[in-house]
C-alpha cells in the first residue's frame, strides 16, 4: 500500500472509533465519482482507452489502498479459470455448471480463510470476489446460450447471449469495473460491452428526437451528473445514520445478558432497530456505488418515449421505502440486494428448471444452498435462511387463504377492513424479518440461538404455529368460508344483475385454482427423482 495514503486514515480512524480499512473503503467510494467522471469523459471512438483506465484504477484501489496482492492472484485465478472453461469447453452443456462449481469452489476458500482470520474490520478480497462470482457464472451462461438457437432462449437469454468470446482487455476491464470492484452492483457482460460500444445508447427512431436526452459536444452518453449527486448525498445521509445510531443499537447489545433484565417490547424494539441501522450502512454502500456506476453512464435504463425522462436504474440494488414499509416477505426481499436476487433466479433458479416446465421444490432448494454458500458458512447465515425459506411458505398461505377475506369477492378491491390487516402484516412482516436477520449480525450459532431466546422466539413460534394451522384441518375450514363467502356475493350480484351480462362472469377472487400445495410439490418432485435415478440404474 502506498504509505502516505494509509496514515491519514489510520489517524482518522481513533477519531471516528472505525478501523482504517472501513474509512479507505468509503473514501475508494467517493473517489470513484471524480474518476468516473474522467473514465466518461474519454473519447466514446476509443475504447481502449477506457479499458486501460478502468484497469489502472481497479490495481491502484487493490494494491494502493488496501495492499491485496494475494487479492489480485485470487480475482485472476477466478477470472483466469472461468475464461479458459468458457473458451474451451464451450460446445459442452456442462460448461456453464463446470464454471458456476470452480468459482464457487474458489470463493469457498475465500470464506473459509477469513472465517479463520475472524477480522471483520479487516477488508479483503471476498467482498469483491462475492461479486465477481455473480459476473463470471452469468458469463458461462450467456456464453453457452450464444451457442444455441434463438428459439430456445427466454428473450432476457437472446438479450444476454455471447456467440463469441470477448476480447481478453474487455474482458478484464469487465472484471475489474472500479465502481463497483467491492460491493457491486453486479452486471452482465452484453451490459458492459453495450456500455463501451455506446450502442446502449442508441435512442429508438420512434422517440421525438426533441425528448432524446442532453448530451454534452459529441458524446452519447447522457448527461448523469444530477441523478448520479443524488445518489451520493443519499448515501451519505444513510451512512451518517448508520454512524450516529450504531453505537446506541447495536447487536452486540442484544447477546449481552444484561440485555434481560429490560422489558420484553423494549427488547423487541431494540433488536428491531439493531437490525434497521444495519441496514442504513447498506443502503447507503449501494447507494454510492451506484451512484458512480450512473456518472460513468452505465447505469442507464433507456428513455421515456412519452416525457422524454431518461431511467438510470438498470444497477440498482435497494430500494429503501419497499423494505422498510412492506407488507410482506415477498415485497421485503423484493427490495433488498436486488441484483443478487435477479442472478439468483436468472442463473440458478430458471437454469435448473428444464426447458418448457414450470419451477418447483428442486429449483427452490438449489437456490437456497446457492444463496447461503454465497454468503460464506457461519452457522447464523444458514439459520437465518432457514427460518426465511419458512416464513415464505407461511406468507404464501396466508395470502392464499386469509387475505381474500378483506377484498370483495367479486371486484377484488380493498374492503373497509383491509387497513387493518395491512397495518397487522406490516407489522408482523418488519418484526419477523428484525428477528430472522439477527443470527447474519451475530454470526455464532450459540449467540445467534442466545439472542433469539432473549425475545423468547417469538418470530419462531408465530411462524411454526401458522404453518401447523395450515397443515391442519383449519385450512380447510378457510377455504370452506371463502367459497361460501364468494357464492353468497355471487347470488347477490345476480340478483340485481341480468342473466345475460352475468354469462361466463367468474369471481376475480377466491381460491386458488392451483390445487398443488409446497409440501405435496416437494414430495412428489423427490419421488419423481428417485425414480429417474433407479431408472436409470437398470439400463
Amino acid at each position: 500500500m502506498l504509505l502516505f495514503l494509509h496514515r491519514p486514515f489510520e489517524a482518522l480512524a481513533t477519531k471516528l472509533a472505525a478501523s482504517p480499512d472501513e474509512l479507505k473503503l468509503i473514501f475508494s467510494f467517493l473517489l470513484s465519482y471524480p474518476l468516473a467522471g474522467l473514465l466518461k469523459r474519454l473519447p466514446d471512438a476509443k475504447p481502449l482507452q477506457k479499458n486501460i483506465f478502468i484497469i489502472c484504477v481497479s490495481l491502484f484501489y487493490l494494491v494502493g489502498l488496501f495492499d491485496l496482492w494475494d487479492g489480485i492472484l485470487t480475482l485472476a485465478i477466478s477470472a483466469g479459470g472461468t475464461y479458459a472453461i468458457a473458451k474451451f469447453l464451450r460446445g459442452s452443456p456442462y460448461m456453464p455448471w463446470i464454471g458456476f462449481l470452480f468459482v464457487m469452489g474458489h470463493m469457498s476458500i475465500s470464506h473459509i480463510q477469513r472465517q479463520i482470520a475472524n477480522t471483520p474490520s479487516v477488508i479483503d478480497i471476498t467482498g469483491a470476489q462475492m461479486v465477481l462470482i455473480m459476473k463470471l457464472s452469468a458469463f458461462c451462461w450467456n456464453v453457452a446460450d450464444g451457442q444455441l438457437p434463438t428459439d430456445q432462449l427466454s428473450e432476457f437469454q437472446q438479450n444476454r447471449a455471447l456467440k463469441e468470446l470477448p476480447p481478453l482487455i474487455d474482458y478484464i476491464a469487465y472484471v475489474l469495473f472500479f465502481p463497483s470492484l467491492f460491493a457491486g452492483p453486479a452486471f452482465d457482460y452484453a451490459e458492459y460491452r453495450r456500455w463501451i460500444d455506446t450502442s446502449m445508447f442508441d435512442v429508438p427512431a420512434q422517440i421525438d428526437p426533441a425528448k432524446k436526452p442532453p448530451v454534452r459536444k459529441k458524446r452519447k452518453i447522457p448527461r448523469s451528473g444530477t441523478p448520479a449527486t443524488i445518489k451520493a448525498v443519499t448515501g451519505l445521509v444513510w451512512i451518517g445514520l448508520f454512524v450516529a445510531l450504531s453505537g446506541k443499537f447495536s447487536h452486540d447489545h442484544v447477546t449481552d445478558e444484561s440485555f434481560t433484565e429490560r422489558s420484553f417490547l423494549h427488547r423487541v424494539f431494540l433488536m428491531h432497530m439493531a437490525s434497521q441501522v444495519t441496514r442504513f450502512k447498506f443502503y447507503g454502500v449501494w447507494a454510492l456505488t451506484e451512484g458512480a456506476c450512473i456518472l460513468a453512464g452505465l447505469g442507464y435504463n433507456g428513455v421515456d418515449p412519452v416525457t422524454g425522462k431518461v431511467s438510470w436504474n438498470r444497477l440498482q440494488n435497494v430500494d429503501p421505502w419497499t423494505v422498510e414499509t412492506a407488507q410482506n416477505p415477498r415485497a421485503y426481499l423484493a427490495g433488498w440486494n436486488m441484483n443478487t436476487n435477479n442472478w439468483l433466479r436468472n442463473y440458478i433458479y430458471l437454469r435448473v428448471t428444464p426447458r418448457g416446465k414450470k419451477p418447483g421444490f428442486r429449483a427452490s432448494m438449489t437456490t437456497f444452498v446457492t444463496s447461503a454458500f454465497w454468503h460464506g458458512f457461519y452457522p447464523g447465515y444458514y439459520l437465518s435462511f432457514m427460518l426465511a425459506s419458512l416464513i415464505q411458505t407461511s406468507a404464501k398461505n396466508f395470502r392464499r387463504h386469509v387475505r381474500p377475506f378483506f377484498l370483495d369477492p367479486i371486484t377484488g378491491n380493498p374492503t373497509p377492513k383491509k387497513k387493518y390487516y395491512d397495518f397487522a402484516t406490516y407489522l408482523i412482516t418488519q418484526l419477523t424479518f428484525s428477528f430472522t436477520t439477527l443470527p447474519f449480525l451475530v454470526l455464532g450459532f450459540k449467540d445467534s440461538f442466545r439472542a433469539w431466546s432473549h425475545v423468547y422466539f417469538y418470530a419462531f413460534i408465530w411462524t411454526t404455529a401458522s404453518l401447523a394451522f395450515f397443515a391442519s384441518p383449519g385450512k380447510a375450514l378457510l377455504k370452506k368460508k371463502l367459497e361460501s363467502r364468494q357464492g353468497k356475493a355471487s347470488a347477490r350480484l345476480k340478483r340485481t344483475t341480468s342473466s345475460e351480462s352475468l354469462s361466463g362472469m367468474e369471481p376475480i377472487l377466491g381460491i386458488s385454482k392451483d390445487p398443488e400445495e409446497d409440501l405435496a410439490e416437494a414430495v412428489s418432485e423427490f419421488k419423481a427423482e428417485i425414480a429417474a435415478l433407479q431408472k436409470r440404474k437398470t439400463r
